[in-house]
């Protein structure tokens, strides 16, 4: 038999298509543990390289022979090498291309649905980090927002539409990832947009995006209203596109809330928190649909693979949104949250522009699962 590749995209596929997938994932059990490729019809075997060095017999009866069969390593190396073990056993096998480093990194654009007035919203999905992006189209115009690091993708998706990258915003400061706002308007001459209260620090020039600021794109009528929504930073602030999208950040997620910690200020900002999501939100429609910033759990994909949810279904459903004693409240958010983001405090420091790692540094610095949200 024979051993291919299988490419991240393709990967991506059977994860939104809810295919079937078996993993064998040989990386070592702890990383294994702290982080994975999910799919809500995969299933999975780890079992470290290094105890199949000497030959694969011992896994050969826990392999199915009805499933696709995928190996799993952290950069393709040792998978490349079990799957032509296991090939030589009989086995039809691939192997992940470029590892996990690869899926971390693989990034799927989907058109969430149309403006009201002309134009459309896309929402590029990074299943491997649980980060979402989103590019706002209008007349031949567009503006993307929570940019990641791989900035390819946005501007040839944006070629590929025949349209031009006027604005770039970010929701926040943030410290899960490494922004490519910067770098987008950078090379395409777009103007930058950053809250300034979550850019007391940031080291380059950018354009205060205020409460009840409006980036026009393309017509007139397509409007980006700034929401001042803070609690996971200071200056966090959600976006209203065309009065039918709520761009809430890491500051509501579909099955979460997020977390107020990661400038080591939980106890000061859970109040904002609060009131972001018990006031704020409350005053706008319940017909909006929600966009968050990231997703925690592959149950929160749509059928079609986008991360979107009405407002007022949110209300009745998220329990976060649905916690009346606020004393309570304090205690869920503060007690309830997970481990820091990998190296975030160095995430932090590249999205202030204080610091400037090569592109293998920034990989390593976000390897590993989203962390943005409370438990």
């Amino acid at each position: 038999m024979s051993f291919t590749a299988m490419k991240s995209h393709e990967v991506a596929r059977k994860v939104i298509q809810k295919k079937e997938l078996f993993i064998l994932d040989v990386r070592n059990e702890s990383d294994f543990a702290d982080w994975k490729i999910e799919g809500e019809n995969f299933s999975y075997l780890n079992v470290p390289y290094f105890d199949l060095i000497d030959g694969v017999d011992s896994i050969l009866d826990k392999l199915p022979t009805d499933k696709d069969i995928l190996v799993v390593c952290a950069k393709e190396g040792s998978s490349v090498m079990v799957a032509e073990m296991l090939s030589e056993q009989g086995l039809q096998v691939f192997y992940l291309e470029g590892g996990m480093k690869a899926w971390s990194e693989h990034m799927e654009p989907i058109k969430v649905g149309d403006l009201t007035n002309g134009g459309e919203m896309y929402q590029f999905v990074r299943l491997g980090k649980g980060c979402l992006s989103y590019m706002v189209v209008s007349n031949g115009e567009a503006a993307i927002i929570d940019a990641t690091r791989m900035t390819g993708i946005f501007t040839r998706f944006a070629k590929e539409l025949g349209v031009t990258i006027k604005h770039v915003l970010d929701t926040h400061l943030h410290a899960d990832h490494i922004s490519g706002g910067r770098s987008i308007a950078k090379e395409t001459g777009a103007t930058y947009w950053l809250p300034p209260k979550d850019a007391g620090e940031v080291v380059f020039d950018y354009q205060a995006l205020e409460d009840g600021e409006e980036v026009k794109i393309g017509n007139t009528t397509i409007n980006i209203h700034a929401l001042y929504s803070p609690g996971h930073t200071i200056g966090s602030t959600s976006f209203v596109v065309g009065e039918k999208y709520l761009l809430t950040g890491d500051i509501l997620f579909i099955d979460s809330i997020g977390r107020p910690d990661l400038a080591g200020l939980a106890e000061d900002w859970v109040g904002d928190l609060r009131e972001t999501l018990y006031h704020r939100y409350r005053e706008l429609s319940n017909e909006l649909i929600v966009l968050p910033a990231h997703f925690m759990i592959i149950e929160e994909l749509n059928e079609d693979g986008t991360v979107a949810e009405k407002l007022g279904t949110l209300f009745a459903k998220n329990h976060g949104l649905n916690i009346e004693d606020e004393a309570e409240f304090r205690k869920l958010v503060t007690e309830n949250l997970p481990p820091q983001p990998n190296a975030y405090q160095e995430i932090r420091q590249t999205n202030m522009g204080k610091i400037t790692p090569d592109e293998e540094k920034q990989r390593e610095m976000e390897i590993g699962p989203n962390r943005c949200a409370v438990r």
